[in-house]
C-alpha cells in the first residue's frame, strides 16, 4: 500500500473524529468508511465505523463492522466491548455475554468491561456467572451503586427476596439521584414481596419524596409501577408516568403524519413481549379468536420472540401475522408497523418489565392504545385511549390520565370461557379443615400491607369457625406473614399456605375457598377472575387508582357489585358476616357455579363484539378528522 493511500486514509480519519467530536455522526460514518476501505488491513479504522455507526443509530451495520475489528485483532479489549454494546442493543444478549466470555485472559478488564459484561449476563439468564462479574466490578468500585441495584434484580430474578432488599437498601444508601430513586422502589416492592416491615413505613415516605423530587434529568430511571402498591395519589402515578415517558422518547421524532389509507380491513397491531403463558396472552386469546375477520386483520408484535406453549400457540394461531421483532430497534418496528398501514396500534406492556412501548412515540398508526398490561396511565402523549369500563374508569376521573378513557359497557377484562375448570380435589388433601370456612387470599405479597392484616385480623376475630389461606410465595414471606398474623391475635392452627401451582390445579384448589378477601390499594386482577371463574365470591374496596378499582369491575361484571364494600370497616364487617353465614356465602357461589357461562365478565363472545365496536368508534373518529375523545360506555 503507498504511502499516499495511507496519508488519505489518515486524513479521513481524523476528519471522522472531528465529526464524532460534532456529533456529526452521519459525517463520521462518511469519513471512517472511506478511511477503512483505503486501508482495509486496520482493525481500528472498522472499530472506528463501527462506533459512528452506533452512534448514528444503526446498531445492525455496527455490529457487521465491529465482528470484522474483533476477527482481526480478537485480543482487542475495545472491539470487543462495542461489539457486546452494539448486540445489547439489539436485544441479542447471549452473543454479547459470549463475545465477552471469549475475550483473552490476559488482556486487561476495567470495573467498565465488568459492568458490561454483568449486564449482558443477566438480560439472558445467566444468573450465577451476572453475580460473578458484578463482584468483580464491586472488587474495582465497591461503592456503585448500579452495580449494587443489578445484583438485586438478580437475586430478585432467583427469587431470593431477603437478598435483593439488601442490595436495593444498599444501592439507595450510596447515591442521591435516579438510582436512589430506582432503588427505592424495588427496596419497597421486594420488602413487601417478602413481608418485611420493620423498616416499610420509612421505605415507602422516602421513595414517594425521591419520586416527588425527580426532574426530567432522572425520568427515565424511574419506576411507575412501583407506585401501584403503595398509598400513591393518582396526581403522583401521572406525574412520574409522564417523566418517564418523556425521558425514554426524548430523541424520538415522530414519523409524517400517515398518508391515504391502504383500502382493507382495519389492521390493528398488538404490541407485548407476553405471547406466551402469560396472564396477558390467556386473557385475551379467545377475544383475537372470536373476532370479526372480515372487518379487523390482526398483527402481533412480539418481542420477546415465541413460545412453543399451548397459550403461545394459539394466540398466534388467532391472528393473520405474527411478528417477531425481538432483534429489531424500536424504530425498525415502527416503521415496519407504518410499512403495514397500521391504522390502531394496541400497546399491552406499559410502564411494566421490558415493556417497549415507548417506540409508539414514533407515531407508526393514526391510533394508539393503552390496553390490559398496565393498569395506571402511561403518562404519553402518544397514546390516544386507555381501555378501561365505567367502575374502573369513571370519567370523573379522566383527569388522572393523558389518555382519553375508552369504556366497555361492563368490564375492561377479557376472559376465556373456554378455560379449565376441573374438579375440586378434596379440602383433606389440600390441608384444610372440612368443617371451618375458607377465607383465600392468593395475591402476590408484595399487595399485602400491614394495614390488610389488621383487616384481615378483626375478621377472624369476629367469624370463630373462619380459617385464612394464603399463597406461600417466598418462605420468608410465609414465616413473616405467620409470625405477623399471631402478632394480631389469629392463632397459627387457622393459618394455612398453598404453594404455587400450574394454573388448572390452582383454579381446582380455589373451588375449595368460600371467600376471596381482596387487598388494596393494588388489587387482584387475573387472581380474582380465576376464582370468580371458580366460583368463589370476591370482596374488595374500591380505590382511588385504576389498579385499586379492578376487583370491583370484575364483581360488577358479574352482578354482584355489593360485593365492592364502601370502605374499610363496611368490608370487615361484610367478610365477618359472611364468614358467620356460610349458607349465604354457599348462595353466593352457587349463583356463580349456575350462571358463570351467562355474566358479563365470561361472555367472551359479548366481549369480542362491544371491543370491536370501541375499535371502530375510534377508527371512525380517525378518519373523520377528529381528535381523540372519551368514549363513554
Amino acid at each position: 500500500m503507498s504511502n499516499a493511500t495511507l496519508q488519505r486514509a489518515e486524513r479521513h480519519l481524523q476528519a471522522g473524529k472531528k465529526a464524532l467530536q460534532a456529533r456529526h455522526w452521519l459525517q463520521a460514518c462518511s469519513e471512517f468508511e472511506q478511511a477503512a476501505s483505503l486501508h482495509p488491513g486496520n482493525p481500528r479504522l472498522w472499530l472506528q465505523l463501527a462506533g459512528a455507526l452506533a452512534k448514528a443509530g444503526y446498531p445492525e451495520r455496527a455490529i457487521d463492522h465491529a465482528q470484522r475489528a474483533v476477527r482481526m485483532a480478537p485480543k482487542d479489549e475495545m472491539s470487543r466491548r462495542l461489539l457486546a454494546e452494539c448486540l445489547m442493543k439489539m436485544n441479542r444478549h447471549a452473543e454479547a455475554a459470549r463475545v465477552l466470555d471469549e475475550q483473552d485472559a490476559e488482556a486487561p478488564r476495567d470495573f467498565a468491561w465488568h459492568d458490561l459484561h454483568a449486564t449482558a449476563l443477566f438480560q439472558c439468564k445467566r444468573f450465577n456467572d451476572a453475580i460473578q462479574a458484578s463482584f468483580a466490578a464491586l472488587s474495582i468500585k465497591m461503592d456503585s451503586p448500579m452495580v449494587h441495584y443489578r445484583l438485586g434484580l438478580i437475586f430478585k430474578d432467583m427469587n431470593m427476596a431477603k437478598e435483593s432488599v439488601e442490595c436495593f437498601r444498599t444501592a439507595s444508601l450510596l447515591d442521591t439521584g435516579s438510582v436512589r430513586a430506582l432503588a427505592l422502589s424495588l427496596l419497597v416492592h421486594e420488602g413487601r414481596q417478602c413481608c418485611e416491615w420493620s423498616q416499610i413505613e420509612d421505605d415507602t415516605t422516602q421513595l414517594l419524596a425521591a419520586l416527588d423530587s425527580a426532574d426530567t434529568s432522572t425520568g427515565e430511571q424511574l419506576s411507575p409501577f412501583a407506585l401501584l402498591a403503595v398509598d400513591a395519589t393518582p396526581a403522583q402515578q401521572r406525574r412520574i408516568g409522564e417523566l418517564r415517558t418523556r425521558q425514554l422518547t426524548r430523541h424520538i421524532k415522530p414519523f409524517d403524519k400517515r398518508g391515504e389509507r391502504r383500502p382493507g380491513p382495519i389492521r390493528v397491531a398488538y404490541l407485548s413481549g407476553d405471547f406466551h403463558h402469560h396472564a396477558t396472552a390467556v386473557l385475551m386469546t379467545q377475544m383475537l379468536e372470536q373476532r370479526d375477520t372480515s372487518r379487523f386483520e390482526v398483527h402481533l408484535f412480539s418481542h420477546n420472540g415465541e413460545d412453543s406453549s399451548a397459550t403461545g400457540t394459539r394466540v398466534r394461531a388467532a391472528c393473520e401475522q405474527f411478528h417477531d421483532v425481538t432483534h429489531l430497534t424500536n424504530e425498525a418496528i415502527a416503521r415496519r408497523m407504518r410499512e403495514l398501514d397500521i391504522d390502531i396500534a394496541v400497546d399491552l406492556k406499559g410502564h411494566t418489565r421490558n415493556s417497549r412501548f415507548d417506540l409508539l412515540a414514533f407515531r407508526p398508526a393514526p391510533v394508539q392504545v393503552a390496553f390490559l398490561g398496565y393498569p395506571a396511565t402511561s403518562g404519553a402523549d402518544f397514546l390516544d385511549y386507555i381501555v378501561g369500563d365505567p367502575v374502573v374508569t369513571p370519567i370523573e376521573h379522566a383527569g388522572n390520565y393523558t389518555e382519553c378513557i375508552a369504556q366497555m359497557p361492563n368490564s375492561y377484562q377479557p376472559n376465556d370461557r373456554h378455560r379449565a375448570l376441573p374438579p375440586a380435589p378434596s379440602r383433606a388433601s389440600l390441608g384444610l379443615p372440612e368443617d371451618a370456612v375458607v377465607l383465600c387470599c392468593f395475591n402476590q405479597t408484595y399487595k399485602i400491607s400491614p394495614h390488610m392484616l389488621d383487616l384481615w385480623a378483626r375478621v377472624m376475630a369476629g367469624a370463630p369457625k373462619a380459617v385464612l389461606w394464603l399463597l406461600a410465595w417466598n418462605p420468608t414471606a410465609k414465616a413473616n406473614l405467620n409470625r405477623e398474623l399471631v402478632a394480631r391475635g389469629v392463632p397459627p392452627e387457622r393459618i394455612f399456605w398453598a404453594g404455587t401451582k400450574q394454573m388448572n390445579d390452582h383454579i381446582a384448589r380455589l373451588r375449595q375457598a368460600d371467600l376471596f378477601l381482596d387487598t388494596w390499594p393494588c388489587n387482584a386482577h387475573t387472581t380474582a377472575s380465576e376464582a370468580l371463574w371458580a366460583g368463589v365470591p370476591v370482596l374488595t374496596v374500591p380505590g382511588a387508582t385504576y389498579a385499586s378499582r379492578v376487583a370491583a369491575s370484575l364483581v360488577t361484571a358479574c352482578g354482584l357489585p355489593d360485593l365492592a364494600a364502601a370502605d374499610e370497616d363496611s368490608y370487615v364487617a361484610l367478610a365477618t358476616a359472611l364468614a358467620n353465614e356460610p349458607e349465604t356465602l354457599g348462595g353466593l357461589s352457587e349463583y356463580l357455579e349456575q350462571h358463570r357461562l351467562e355474566l358479563p365478565l365470561f361472555d367472551s363472545a359479548r366481549y369480542t363484539q362491544d371491543f370491536e365496536a370501541m375499535l371502530v368508534r375510534m377508527f371512525e373518529l380517525e378518519q373523520a378528522g377528529e381528535p381523540p375523545t372519551a368514549l363513554l360506555a
